[in-house]
């Protein structure tokens, strides 16, 4: 089974837990710990949730941002076995790993450049037949 861990720094993991209730149902496979906003720390919650991983399950550690406290407590973690760590995240990425039952290294490599695909600048479209064609057309 694949188990998801996913921590941010302040209530980012849980707010994405939300939406993801949301839009997905009930995620029983994912844990979140929100970093930062008491005394308890990532290893603590990382040391419970590797409390409930089975030998034959595979883990994916999520985080907010690469390079980041809480991506640096969970590097830590990849000498477990079946441990893998993505920085980063977004909810097009999570949506896709929750929908997985296990993971390769190349779905996980497809789901991230999918997943890249969505963080873009929205422009509204300008129909051809109304876009300006020279600058005496600007009013």
């Amino acid at each position: 089974m694949l188990k998801i861990f996913l921590s941010s720094h302040g209530s980012m993991a849980s707010g994405m837990q939300s939406s993801l209730k949301i839009l997905m149902g009930e995620c029983e496979n994912l844990t979140v710990f929100d970093a930062y906003l008491d005394e308890s720390c990532v290893q603590d919650h990382l040391d419970a949730f590797y409390e409930t991983v089975g030998p034959e399950d595979e883990v994916l550690l999520c985080s907010d941002l690469y390079g980041g406290s809480v991506n640096q407590a969970m590097f830590t973690y990849l000498d477990r076995p079946n441990t893998r760590l993505v920085s980063g995240v977004n909810m097009s990425f999570m949506m896709n790993v929750l929908s997985e039952d296990t993971l390769s290294d190349e779905r996980l490599d497809e789901i991230i450049e999918e997943s890249r695909e969505y963080l873009r600048r929205v422009e509204p479209e300008v129909p051809a037949d109304t876009a300006p064609t020279g600058s005496d057309d600007f009013f």
